[in-house]
């Protein structure tokens, strides 16, 4: 037995130690995968059984103001780090086609690295997004997506900012950054009542924004397949299929949600047209605004509070 357990000693300490970049590795929730493990695992445990069941004889809780300042502080959050991307990195030292890491001490190495360790720690923090779902009850919106979303991306950013701080990998960190800031942007408004409805006419342009960072990304790193500055190639065998699937997700999710259905009139019992065929197949008795069915009235849906993914 102390044999087995020195070996897995010894394999634990070169996956997690020796491989490491040393001068990230000692910050909080980086030297092991155990505590961002614990958190992910606490936070699908909660989204996907205790919080429903929890919920399920209450009331939704309104978290109106909770909303606003939660969705404020992710706009400021994505704003400095994309600040930050481009002042640390890509308007001074950025190889485009092939950016090795840098693993000196130096202020702006440094800078870099904190940079990718703040990009993990925002994503730790959107796991709330879900949170307030399910304390909302709007868990019709926890989509597949969402949660593969919400769940790879503290991954990917762990494992940036443990091995491989900086480099090739920051492009996709800070397009995804400016991407935020627009959506969150958004969330905002959106939680500043329903005066601001009005506003919010670019819902669908901010999917579409995702699906564009992931074909940007999918040809920023497929420049690794061809070209060698030292960062990992074998990076590429997770970031493309990643970039693959996301997309197909994201375009699917736009298909669902934003394409105009057709106005099939339908007829009652009596013969008389009374309805249309609304985007989920059902026919039913429902107002058609501007040639969409509006779900509020066919359903009891609320189609501006739809999660933007």
């Amino acid at each position: 037995m102390s044999l087995y357990d020195n070996r897995f000693t010894k394999y634990w300490d070169f996956l997690f130690t020796e491989l490491a970049d040393h001068r990230t590795n000692h910050w909080p929730l980086i030297s092991s995968p155990v505590p961002g493990l614990t958190i992910l695992g606490l936070y699908l445990y909660f989204v996907s059984s205790w919080g429903p069941r929890y919920m399920a004889n209450r009331k939704p809780f309104k978290l109106e103001r909770t909303l606003m300042v939660y969705n404020f502080l992710q706009v400021i959050v994505s704003t400095y780090l994309f600040m930050e991307g481009l002042d640390g990195a890509w308007l001074k030292k950025y190889n485009w086609r092939c950016e090795p890491v840098d693993f000196s001490e130096s202020d702006e190495a440094m800078r870099v690295a904190r940079g990718c360790y703040f990009y993990f720690l925002a994503k730790i923090s959107e796991l709330l997004d879900t949170v307030f779902f399910v304390l909302r009850k709007k868990e019709r919106q926890i989509s597949f997506l969402h949660m593969y979303h919400h769940t790879v991306m503290p991954m990917i950013s762990w494992g940036a900012t443990k091995y491989y701080p900086g480099g090739h990998g920051t492009f996709i960190g800070v397009i995804n950054s400016f991407v935020h800031i627009v959506m969150y942007s958004y969330y905002l408004f959106a939680a500043m009542g329903p005066q601001f409805q009005k506003y919010l006419w670019w819902k669908s342009y901010i999917t579409k924004l995702q699906m564009i960072q992931f074909c940007i990304a999918f040809l920023h790193s497929a420049q690794l397949l061809y070209t060698d500055c030292g960062y990992p190639r074998w990076s590429v065998c997770f970031t493309l299929p990643n970039a693959i699937f996301f997309y197909m997700l994201f375009n699917d999710f736009a298909t669902k949600t934003y394409k105009k259905p057709r106005d099939v009139p339908t007829r009652d019992q009596n013969g008389n047209a009374n309805g249309s065929l609304c985007a989920n197949g059902d026919t039913l008795k429902c107002v058609q605004r501007n040639g969409y069915c509006e779900k509020n009235d066919c359903n009891g849906a609320d189609d501006k509070d739809k999660k933007i993914e």
